[in-house]
C-alpha cells in the first residue's frame, strides 16, 4: 500500500498528476509490440488512452470482446535538459477494452472539460480510444517504488498546478538563478556542492535534482503549508527562499 505523507503528494496524487501531462507513454500486451500512447486520462478506476488506430493493441481489443490484460507505462520527464530527465516511471495495470467508435467523440468532449489535451483532436484521424479497467498501479522514483490500489487513484486528484509546472520549471531554471541560489542554501549541507536544478513544483513544495561529481540526488523543500493558488504559491516560494522581495517564478 502507498505510504501516507503530509509534506508531499501521495503516490496516488503523483500518478494522477503525471498522467495529466503525459509526454511519453506506451501500452504493452502479451505477444505484441508496445504501442505509443499520446494521452492518458484517469477516471473512476479506469484509464482512457489515445492510441494509433492501426496498432497491435487496437487489433487485440477488436479480436477479444472481453478485453485483454495490458499495462500502460508512463514516463514522467523533467521539462528541462538534465543528465537524467526521468522523474518517475508509472505502470498502470488492468484489462484493456475497445471504446465503441460511436461513443468516442462524446467521451472525448467529457474528458476535455477536465483534461484539455490537444491530442484529443486527433481522435478519428488515425487515432482511437481504448479503456483500461484498472487493477492497480506502481510508481517508481529515485527514492523507491510503491504500489497504489485502483480505488486510491479514484479518490486522488491531480496537483492544481499541473498545467503550468513545465513552464515554471523552465522559467526558474533559465531566468531565476538568484532564486535557485537562495533555495539551495536551504538544502542539507552535503548536497550544496553539486549543481542544483529545479525538478518539480507542486502545492506542497519544490523538488530539486542535485547533479554531483559522483551521481545525482533528488531532494525536496516543503512549504509551511500546502497552497492552492498562484498568489499563495508565489508567497510560499519567497518565504522558502528567505527573501520576500525576490521576483517569483510566476511573475
Amino acid at each position: 500500500m502507498a505510504t501516507t505523507v503530509t509534506d508531499r503528494p501521495t503516490d496516488a496524487e503523483a500518478i494522477r498528476t503525471a498522467c495529466m501531462r503525459v509526454t511519453a507513454a506506451m501500452v504493452a500486451i502479451e505477444g505484441a509490440e508496445p504501442s505509443p500512447v499520446t494521452m492518458v486520462h484517469l477516471f473512476d478506476g479506469q484509464a482512457f488512452v489515445l492510441i494509433g488506430s492501426d496498432t497491435d493493441a487496437m487489433a487485440a481489443t477488436r479480436a477479444d470482446s472481453d478485453g485483454v490484460p495490458a499495462m500502460v507505462e508512463v514516463t514522467d520527464c523533467a521539462p528541462i535538459e538534465l543528465r537524467e530527465r526521468v522523474r518517475s516511471l508509472i505502470w498502470l495495470n488492468g484489462v484493456l477494452h475497445r471504446v465503441p467508435a460511436d461513443l468516442e467523440r462524446d467521451l472525448a468532449m467529457e474528458i476535455a472539460l477536465e483534461h484539455p489535451a490537444d491530442e484529443l483532436l486527433d481522435l478519428g484521424h488515425g487515432y482511437s480510444m481504448l479503456r483500461l479497467q484498472l487493477t492497480g498501479a506502481v510508481i517508481a522514483t529515485s527514492t523507491g517504488a510503491a504500489a497504489v490500489a485502483a480505488d486510491e487513484l479514484t479518490r486522488a486528484t491531480p496537483d492544481p498546478f499541473w498545467q503550468y509546472e513545465a513552464d515554471w520549471i523552465v522559467h526558474l531554471d533559465s531566468d531565476h538563478s538568484d532564486v535557485i541560489e537562495q533555495l539551495g542554501r536551504r538544502l542539507p549541507r552535503h548536497l550544496r556542492n553539486g549543481r542544483v536544478r529545479p525538478l518539480g513544483i507542486d502545492r506542497w513544495g519544490i523538488r530539486f535534482r542535485v547533479e554531483g561529481e559522483t551521481g545525482d540526488l533528488d531532494t525536496r523543500l516543503s512549504f509551511d503549508r500546502p497552497v492552492t493558488d498562484v498568489m499563495a504559491l508565489s508567497r510560499a516560494i519567497r518565504a522558502l527562499a528567505g527573501c520576500p522581495y525576490l521576483n517569483s517564478i510566476t511573475d
